[in-house]
């Protein structure tokens, strides 16, 4: 008997089927097929009924599976202990990325690069999505960290956070948009209540920024109408510079505005702020090595100066 006829098993079980399960393992089907074959030739009993449109558990298949886990279990244990008197970092992470939070200044393949260099046998798996989606997958444990968009002045719950970016929402728009005719005498600031019945272009729905805009809207009485969404906060602010609505972005660099052929003014009455976050399942990662690349992510993205309750947040 060989642990990995056990590992096969314990797939093929999880999955209900053989091709789903060899898919997951990155093997070919019939490879998978004939090692839990012969694991049921040296048990002498088969494990799994294979007669319906799904794979399932034999009674005797039934009867061993708690102990294929606890085999499996404790030899990831002993591994682990060894790692940790040896400093060895082994295992699987995954991340999540809101879309546009990959920029120059929150290199985070940069930071990826060099912890896959320091630990070349974690194996990481990277993925872009909407920051509501993100935060469920954190919650069901199918993501180890992700970089969210934050939506509420509230934290989420079942979470800890880390707030890496806090800066103003602006209004960007063409300088012939006509929404700026209506700015009085070259005020520096738009209230909220200006966007009522105006072409935006925002982020997707689900993202921290849209959540932000379509709240605040809603409190002060009438739904945003969003003409446009991109997934990039460049390319919002490249389709307002054609003329197409007006965007609502997180504040520019100094300069950007004007090299894009933009014209920006922060939004007032209330203030609005984009927050980008690194977020983990509120107990800690679960894993040594999301652990590890937690601890590098912070240590290479500080906080920034968020009030509590974000303040508190984190193991």
């Amino acid at each position: 008997m060989e642990l990995r006829q056990l590992q096969y098993f314990l797939a093929v079980v999880e999955e209900a089927g053989f091709t789903r399960a060899a898919a997951r393992l990155h093997l070919a089907q019939p490879g998978v097929s004939a090692q839990i074959r012969q694991l049921e030739r040296e048990l002498g009993q088969p494990l799994l009924d294979r007669s319906g449109r799904t794979v399932t558990t034999t009674a005797v298949g039934e009867a061993v599976l708690p102990f294929a886990r606890a085999a499996l279990a404790a030899v990831e244990g002993l591994r682990r202990t060894v790692d940790e008197f040896s400093g060895l970092v082994r295992g699987q992470v995954t991340i999540g990325l809101v879309s546009g939070a990959a920029v120059e200044e929150f290199d985070v393949a940069a930071v990826l690069a060099d912890f896959h260099d320091d630990h070349p046998q974690v194996e990481i798996s990277l993925t872009e999505d909407t920051s509501e989606r993100m935060l469920t997958a954190l919650r069901r444990g199918e993501l180890d960290l992700a970089v969210i968009g934050l939506a509420d002045e509230e934290p989420p719950q079942g979470v800890g956070l880390q707030v890496l970016v806090d800066v103003p929402l602006v209004v960007a728009a063409a300088p012939d948009d006509p929404l700026l005719a209506t700015v009085e005498g070259g005020r520096a600031a738009l209230p909220l209540a200006a966007l009522d019945g105006r072409p935006l272009i925002s982020l997707p729905r689900g993202t921290g920024l849209r959540g932000v805009l379509e709240r605040a809207c809603a409190q002060a009485g009438f739904r945003p109408h969003v003409a446009f969404e991109a997934a990039a906060p460049l390319l919002l602010a490249r389709l307002a510079a054609r003329g197409l609505g007006v965007a609502v972005l997180p504040e520019l660099p100094p300069g950007a505005a004007a090299e894009l052929g933009l014209r920006t003014l922060p939004l007032t009455e209330p203030d609005l702020r984009g927050r980008i976050a690194l977020a983990w399942p509120a107990d800690g990662p679960a894993a040594p090595a999301a652990a590890a690349l937690l601890a590098r992510m912070r240590k290479a993205f500080p906080a920034v100066g968020a009030p509590p309750p974000y303040g508190r947040m984190g193991p």
